[in-house]
C-alpha cells in the first residue's frame, strides 16, 4: 500500500464515517485526487446503499486519481479490497476489474479477471460446490470462457461429498456447453472410481483414450492402487512394469504405494527391489513406508538389505531425520559393523 493511501486510511479511521451515497454526492464535484481518495476512504463499509452506488463512487475516485497519473494509488486501493470478505461475490470482484479498466490499467484488470478461477476454487475448498456452480453460471453469462481447469475443483468437491450423480450431470453439462475435457478432469473421475475396482478404472482409462486423451502417471497410479486395494498384487506389479510402455515415468506416489502394499502382502524382498528403483530416479518413498520395509526385511532375516536401505537413507534424507533412522537401527539391533563393506556392494 502506498504511503499516501496509508495516510488517508489513517485519517479515515480518525474522522467521522459518511455514507456511500453522501460520498458519491461529494465526489461528483471534488476533483482534487487526495481529497477524492479521502472521501472514498471515509465512506462507511456497512452502508446499506445499493451496490451500484458504491461502484459509481469507486469509479469516480479512480477517475480522479487516473487523471493525475496516480496509478500506484489506484492499484493499492483496488488490491486492498481483495482482502474484503465480499471478494467471493462475483459483482464485487467485477467492480475491481471495471475500475482498473476505467483507469486504463488493463494488465491489472486481466490479472484480477484471471483470479476469478481462484474464486471458484475458494468456494470448493469451503465445501460449497453449489455456490461455485452458480458463479460459473454468472461467468458464462458475462462471456467468460469456463475451462476444464475451472471445472475440476467443482467436480472433485462433488465427488468428495458423495454426490456422484450430481458430479456426472455437472460434467455432462459442461461438455454440452463446449468445455473440452482434459487428463486432469478424467483423473478426478478415476480417483473416485478406485474403490469401485480396477475394472472400472480400466474402463475410464479406455474411455479417456477414446476421447483422444493420453492417460498419464497419475492415471496409472490409480489403476495400480485399485489393484493393490483389491489384493491383486501381481496385476499391480505389471502396471508398474509397463509404465514406460505407456510413456510414463513413475513418481514418488508410485513407489510409495507399491512398496507399502508389497510390505502389506509380505513381499519385502520385492519391496526392496522397488526401493532401489526409486533411489535411481530420485523418487524415494516417505520415512514411514521405508521403516515398514526395514522391519519386514529384518523379520525375513535380510539384514544386509535392511542395513543397506538405512545407509542409503542417511545419505539421501535431510539431517533432521538422522535421529529417526538411528532409533530404527537401535530398535531393530542394526548396529554398524564390518558388514558395511558388504552393504556398499548390496546398494551399489
Amino acid at each position: 500500500m502506498s504511503s499516501t493511501l496509508r495516510h488517508l486510511r489513517h485519517l479515515s479511521t480518525t474522522t467521522q464515517k459518511i455514507s456511500i451515497t453522501k460520498a458519491k454526492s461529494r465526489l461528483r464535484t471534488e476533483h482534487d485526487p487526495d481529497k477524492a481518495l479521502a472521501i472514498f476512504s471515509s465512506a462507511s463499509s456497512n452502508d446499506s446503499s445499493p451496490p451500484v452506488v458504491s461502484r459509481y463512487a469507486q469509479d469516480l475516485t479512480v477517475r480522479r486519481l487516473a487523471k493525475s497519473h496516480r496509478f500506484a494509488d489506484i492499484e493499492s486501493l483496488m488490491e486492498s479490497h481483495k482482502s474484503d470478505p465480499k471478494i467471493k461475490q462475483e459483482p464485487f470482484l467485477s467492480s475491481l476489474i471495471r475500475s482498473y479498466g476505467v483507469a486504463g490499467m488493463f494488465d491489472q484488470a486481466l490479472k484480477t479477471y484471471q483470479e476469478m478461477d481462484q474464486l471458484v476454487k475458494a468456494y470448493c475448498e469451503d465445501g460449497k460446490p453449489d455456490k461455485a456452480i452458480e458463479v460459473l453460471g454468472e461467468m458464462e453469462k458475462k462471456g467468460v470462457e469456463v475451462t476444464a481447469i475451472v471445472c475440476t475443483p467443482v467436480l472433485n468437491c462433488l465427488y468428495s461429498k458423495g454426490k456422484k450423480d450430481e458430479a456426472e450431470r455437472f460434467l455432462d453439462g459442461m461438455v454440452e456447453r463446449g468445455c473440452e475435457l482434459d487428463a486432469v478432469v478424467y483423473n478426478v473421475k478415476i480417483s473416485n472410481a478406485v474403490s469401485q475396482g480396477p475394472e472400472r478404472v480400466k474402463e475410464l482409462i479406455e474411455e479417456m483414450e477414446s476421447y483422444g486423451l493420453k492417460p498419464d502417471t497419475i492415471s496409472y497410479n490409480y489403476l495400480m492402487t485399485s489393484y493393490c486395494t483389491s489384493g491383486m498384487m501381481e496385476e499391480a506389479k505389471k502396471v508398474y512394469e509397463e509404465f514406460r510402455v505407456h510413456g510414463c515415468k513413475a513418481n514418488a506416489a508410485t513407489f510409495r504405494t507399491l512398496v507399502f502394499n508389497l510390505c502389506k502382502s509380505g513381499e519385502y524382498e520385492k519391496g526392496y527391489e522397488i526401493f532401489k528403483d526409486s533411489v535411481k530416479v530420485h523418487r524415494i518413498p516417505d520415512f514411514n513406508t521405508l521403516k515398514y520395509l526395514v522391519k519386514g526385511l529384518v523379520e525375513k532375516k535380510k539384514i544386509k538389505e535392511a542395513k543397506g536401505l538405512i545407509r542409503t537413507m542417511k545419505k539421501k534424507f535431510p539431517l533432521n531425520l538422522l535421529n529417526a533412522w538411528k532409533k530404527v537401527e537401535e530398535n531393530l539391533g542394526l548396529h554398524s559393523t564390518e558388514e558395511d563393506k558388504e552393504v556398499k556392494e548390496a546398494t551399489a
